[in-house]
């Protein structure tokens, strides 16, 4: 389980700070615009230059999580990202299903390794 903690960090960290990176620098190019929602919803991410934070919050989970430091805390800036991406693929544009299906088994691994630092929200009642 170690080991496979160790290449899922690796993997997450690097599809993170890659495309948390492409955000600000454009270096991967991207085809047309998909048709209807999709599109729509990609353009107004673009518009408001919301994928703008998006982006700054990928890069910073991706590159906590190459370093190896504050991973929880990656791992919760990486998770509403996380829906996000698989919430767009399932309902909006199901090109990219697959990636998106990993990195949420890859995020999955590295949550359970990390497990002990997550029970205190999972605390029923708190006085």
């Amino acid at each position: 389980m170690k080991i496979a903690a160790l290449i899922a960090r690796i993997l997450l960290g690097l599809v993170f700070f890659v495309f948390g990176l492409n955000g600000f620098l454009n270096f991967i190019p991207t085809g047309p615009l998909p048709s209807g929602l999709a599109g729509q919803f990609v353009t107004v991410l673009f518009q408001s230059h919301y994928v703008l934070f998006v982006s700054a919050i990928q890069l910073a989970g991706g590159v906590l999580l190459l370093v190896n430091r504050f991973v929880p805390l990656a791992l919760v800036l990486l998770g509403p990202v996380i829906v996000n991406i698989l919430l767009f693929h399932l309902l909006l544009y199901r090109t990219g299903l697959l990636m998106a299906i990993i990195v949420a088994i890859l995020w999955g691994i590295l949550a359970f390794r990390h497990r002990q630092y997550f029970s205190g929200i999972f605390v029923q009642r708190t006085s």
